[in-house]
């Protein structure tokens, strides 16, 4: 009974959180839009407002190790394995300003949808094609303004807990726009909510795991499959750490 409570609590919590945060939001975006064209000030008022709904959550321990690999004013592709919904509130705790790519159905989502939205997070629509092309537009437009891009290559989450093959378009637009990639581990989040579930379990550690960044230079002359390959690989290795 009482993980039944406490996961109703945490998503009370969420809801209730987000909607006094979001009208925050508007403010920084209004105030900020003129001066702060990535918007980089709301994206971290993000970041604080995903660390404060993390802290409102008794079971889990979240911490991110090496941080500081990621060079403050350098685009990065950043990649990150997916086990659970929490992996999204875990990678904002970076406090490293990025966009994210994500499924277009989040951006519904009352608060926290429209706050992706106002962000200008890039939207994906799985179902069509289009969409993709639409997206990778946006992406690199996003990102010769200077922003990173954060993106789960598996696509979906995992169903097991084991990471899954990686698609390869974060790949393709590191290779297109010449783009470092900055690869992260995220452990415990699987055994923390699992996909389609509604408990949240109790005592978990959960890690967020900065790799070494690649540079553009190292991967410049290798196929986008080996590429692929090699990023999959370093996450996999360190999950199995």
């Amino acid at each position: 009974l009482i993980p039944v409570i406490v996961s109703l609590y945490f998503r009370i919590s969420l809801f209730t959180i987000s909607a006094i945060l979001f009208p925050v939001s508007c403010l920084i975006w209004l105030f900020t839009l003129p001066f702060d064209k990535n918007l980089i000030l709301l994206h971290q008022f993000t970041c604080l407002w995903s660390s404060i709904i993390l802290a409102t959550n008794p079971y889990w321990n979240t911490k991110i190790i090496g941080k500081e690999k990621a060079e403050r004013g350098k685009a990065y592709i950043i990649v990150s394995n997916h086990q659970s919904g929490a992996d999204i509130l875990v990678l904002f705790k970076l406090f490293f300003p990025f966009k994210w790519v994500a499924k277009k159905g989040l951006f519904i989502i009352p608060f926290v949808g429209w706050n992706m939205a106002l962000n200008r997070y890039i939207s994906l629509d799985r179902s069509r094609g289009r969409s993709k092309r639409m997206m990778i537009d946006k992406a690199v437009a996003s990102i010769k303004n200077g922003n990173s891009l954060m993106i789960f290559p598996e696509g979906t989450r995992s169903k097991d807990g084991q990471i899954q093959s990686f698609k390869s378009g974060a790949f393709r637009l590191a290779k297109e726009t010449g783009s470092p990639i900055l690869p992260i581990a995220v452990k415990g989040t699987f055994h923390a909510i699992k996909k389609g579930g509604f408990i949240i379990h109790k005592n978990q550690d959960i890690r967020a795991v900065v790799l070494d960044p690649i540079p553009f230079e190292m991967i410049k002359d290798m196929e986008i499959h080996e590429i692929t390959v090699k990023v999959h690989d370093l996450i996999k290795n360190e999950l199995g750490r």
